[in-house]
C-alpha cells in the first residue's frame, strides 16, 4: 500500500496487468480452446450517502472556518467523485472498458493459435447486472477489431444468473459476523482527530462532526473510488494510516471468508458455487468433442468468481484458510481487483491428449492437491477426477 496506496481499496481497487509468462507447453501439444470468466471492470460504488454525509460535515466545517488545506482538499475532491459517480451507483467507468479491451486483446496475442485454427466461434454469456453487459461489450469489440473473422454471439439473462453469480447464503451471512466484529475490537478512531490535519480547531469541529468512526468510513468510501474516476490525487492521505490497514484488513478478510473456500464456511459456500464450475466442464467436455467453440467467455461478479476458483481448489485466490490466516495471508487487493479473471487454456496433440492450464489474472497457477503432467499443465482427466469426488459437486 506504500508503494500504491490505492491498493487500500482491496476489490474496488483497478486491475495491475501483470508481465506475461508462459511456461512452453509440453511437446507436440498446441493450445485450441479457452474458457473463461472475467468480473466486471472498474466501477462507480454505492456510497452515495457516504460522500453526501461527509460533504455535509466538511461544508460545515469550511463555513465556521475550520478546515485547514488539507480538509478544504478533501472536500473538493469528495465532491468530485459525487460529480462522477453522477447518481449511478455500480456503473461501469471508461476504465472498466479499457481493462477488459486490454485484457481481450492480450488473450488473443498470447494464444493467437487457439482464434485462427480453430472454428473461429466464441460465446460469451454475462450476468444480467449493466456493468458486466459493458465489460462483455468492451471484451468481445475488442477480439473483433482484432480479428473480423472471429463469430461472436452472447448472451444474459435470469436463467443465466442461475449459475454465473453465487453468494453466500444468508444464515452463514449473519453466522459469519460475529468473526468479522472481531477485527475492530482493538481499533481506536480517534486518531482520525488526533493528527489535527483536517481542522484548524479539533475541539470544535468534533461538535459538527461527533463520529470519528463514521467520518472515517466516509472518507474510505470517498478514497476508494480514486482510480475508478481516474482521480490523480491520493484520496487516502486523508486518512491515518492505521486506519487504512484496519479498512484494508477488514475488506480483504470480509470478501474471502464468506465468498471463497474459508475453513469455517467453504464447505456450504462451495455448493452454492458448483453451478459455475459445472457449466465449465460441461463446455469444454463439448468443445473438446466436437471442436464447435474456440472460447467460452462468461462476465459476472466478485462473489462468483472467488466461488469459483475456490471450488476449483486454485493455489493462492482459492487457499483453504482460518479466518485468523485469511488476516494475514490473502491480499484482496492482489487477488479480486476489479476485471479479476480465471483462464483455461486446453491443449491437444496429434494423439488427441487434452491438457489444461490455468490461468488467474494471466499468471500461471496450481491446483491444489493434484499432481500436473508437467510445469503447470494438467490432464484433463485427471482434473475432472479431482473435481468429481468433490462433496460440494455431487
Amino acid at each position: 500500500m506504500q508503494e500504491n496506496p490505492a491498493r487500500a481499496g482491496v476489490n474496488t481497487h483497478a486491475y495491475e496487468f501483470p508481465e506475461i509468462q508462459d511456461t512452453p507447453a509440453p511437446a507436440g501439444f498446441k493450445p485450441f480452446y479457452i474458457s473463461h470468466y472475467g468480473r466486471h471492470g472498474s466501477r462507480s460504488d454505492w456510497g452515495l450517502g457516504s460522500y453526501r454525509r461527509l460533504e455535509k460535515g466538511l461544508a460545515a466545517a469550511q463555513q465556521e472556518g475550520l478546515l485547514t488545506a488539507e480538509g478544504e482538499a478533501l472536500l473538493q475532491e469528495t465532491r468530485l467523485v459525487i460529480e462522477k459517480t453522477d447518481n449511478m451507483n455500480g456503473r461501469l467507468t471508461p476504465l472498466g472498458l479499457e481493462e477488459h479491451k486490454t485484457i481481450a486483446s492480450r488473450m488473443y496475442h498470447r494464444y493467437p493459435r487457439v482464434f485462427k485454427k480453430g472454428s473461429r466461434r466464441i460465446h460469451a454469456n454475462s450476468s444480467i447486472v449493466p456493468r458486466c453487459i459493458v465489460s462483455m461489450a468492451g471484451f468481445t469489440t475488442s477480439l473483433a477489431a482484432t480479428d473480423p473473422k472471429l463469430q461472436i454471439t452472447m448472451d444474459t439473462g435470469e436463467t443465466i444468473m442461475n449459475w454465473i453469480s453465487s453468494d453466500m447464503t444468508a444464515e452463514d451471512r449473519r453466522a459469519s459476523q460475529p468473526y468479522l466484529d472481531k477485527l475492530w475490537a482493538s481499533f481506536i478512531p480517534d486518531t482520525l482527530f488526533s493528527r489535527e490535519q483536517l481542522f484548524t480547531d479539533v475541539a470544535a469541529s468534533r461538535a459538527l462532526i461527533p463520529s470519528a468512526m463514521t467520518m472515517m468510513e466516509d472518507i474510505y468510501a470517498v478514497a476508494r473510488m480514486q482510480e475508478s474516476f481516474e482521480i490523480q490525487a491520493d484520496l487516502f492521505r486523508h486518512l491515518p494510516m492505521d486506519a487504512i490497514y484496519k479498512f484494508w484488513e477488514w475488506s480483504s478478510v470480509e470478501i474471502y471468508f464468506r465468498q471463497d473456500n474459508s475453513v469455517e464456511f467453504g464447505d456450504r459456500r462451495m455448493r452454492t458455487a458448483a453451478a459455475l464450475l459445472k457449466d465449465f466442464i460441461r463446455r469444454a467436455d463439448a468443445a473438446i468433442q466436437t471442436g464447435e467453440m474456440c472460447a467460452d467467455l462468461r462476465f459476472g461478479h466478485d462473489y462468483g468468481l472467488l466461488g469459483l476458483v475456490g471450488a476449483m481448489g486454485l493455489e493462492g485466490v482459492g487457499d483453504r484458510l482460518t479466518f485468523d490466516e485469511a488476516c494475514y495471508g490473502w491480499l484482496g487487493d492482489k487477488l479480486i481487483p476489479f476485471a479479476s479473471n480465471v483462464q483455461w487454456i486446453f491443449y491437444r496433440n496429434r494423439s488427441g491428449e487434452v491438457l489444461v492450464k490455468f490461468l488467474y489474472n494471466e499468471q500461471e497457477n496450481l491446483l491444489r492437491g493434484l499432481q500436473p503432467y508437467a510445469g503447470p499443465y494438467y490432464r484433463w482427466s485427471d482434473v475432472k477426477a479431482l473435481w468429481e469426488k468433490a462433496p460440494y459437486m455431487q
